[in-house]
């Protein structure tokens, strides 16, 4: 089923569950009720529901990278400690690095794809667990958005930010450092651009919120964001973003991807748009060349 089939209904029954503490069977129940055009409403709510199978673009045993988890301290964070997904491409390195921040719940299979993906670019790939510090992501995306959503938000933001710096230092980087991160991951990556300064050398939010335009001034990354057409619950603070950029003469450009509804780049689910999600990690990608090599 792909996403002409799926009513808009449905769809934005599907944001309500993936970022409020709404229970997968209380979803379901709530589609079951809906009436739509075509089609039966519960039929198309479980299809929006992630297949991760689907989401593996590069395999683990790829022979262009070597993965491996690894702790590190994570001091001020959730309990001094955290754990991640560092993907490694062949060769000796230094290598220019990309921090990979996932979604509002955990490290799932899809963000550590897409670790695999930058590092197939030729860059030095972390991409931390959040809820590693009481557990870590626990294997399916009910049980990691409650997780997630139990966590204190700046220790949480601190455990990215030390990831970030864990990174940069890393004797396989070559001390550029760029982020990318996905809804949660976005906003992350916007304020990391704010409280980084310059140890911040590119950022490509995607689908994130935007910092509180007062801070906007200490941004000196430059800035690549990745908005769905219709998102409304984060485009809503997209001007006010770009007039406070504007305003303070920041590098920035701002894409918006038509069709596309928020998440259209996780492939693991109909909300994937393979045209526009290909445009936009090309895109992505381009960035990090340009500023971190």
């Amino acid at each position: 089923m792909t996403e002409d089939y799926i009513d808009p209904q449905v769809y934005d029954l599907y944001d309500e569950y993936c970022h409020t503490q709404m229970t997968r069977r209380q979803f379901l129940n709530r589609a079951s009720a809906l009436v739509v055009a075509s089609g039966s409403a519960l039929v198309m709510a479980e299809t929006l529901l992630p297949h991760y199978v689907r989401a593996q673009t590069i395999s683990f045993t790829d022979e262009r990278i070597k993965p491996q988890y690894i702790e590190y301290d994570s001091p001020g964070g959730t309990s001094g400690k955290m754990r991640g997904y560092l993907v490694k491409p062949a060769g000796d390195g230094p290598f220019p690095a990309v921090l990979v921040i996932h979604e509002n719940r955990g490290l799932n299979p899809y963000i550590e794809d897409v670790a695999r993906r930058v590092a197939v670019e030729g860059f030095l790939a972390l991409a931390p667990d959040g809820l590693a510090p009481i557990g870590g992501y626990p294997g399916n995306d009910d049980d990691g958005k409650i997780m997630q959503k139990s966590l204190d938000r700046d220790k949480l933001f601190t455990d990215m930010l030390n990831s970030a710096q864990f990174l940069k230092k890393n004797g396989l980087s070559n001390g550029k450092l760029g982020a990318t991160g996905f809804c949660y991951g976005g906003g992350v990556v916007n304020k990391l651009a704010v409280v980084m300064g310059t140890d911040l050398n590119g950022g490509v939010p995607f689908y994130g919120v935007a910092p509180p335009a007062e801070e906007v001034a200490k941004i000196h990354a430059p800035l690549m964001m990745q908005y769905a057409e219709d998102d409304p619950r984060v485009n809503a603070s997209q001007e006010e973003y770009k007039k406070a950029l504007e305003a303070n003469n920041k590098n920035f450009v701002m894409h918006t991807y038509t069709g596309t509804r928020h998440g259209f780049h996780n492939n693991s689910t109909p909300r994937y748009n393979e045209e526009q999600a290909k445009v936009a990690w090309e895109r992505t990608v381009s960035l990090f060349r340009e500023h971190l090599t």
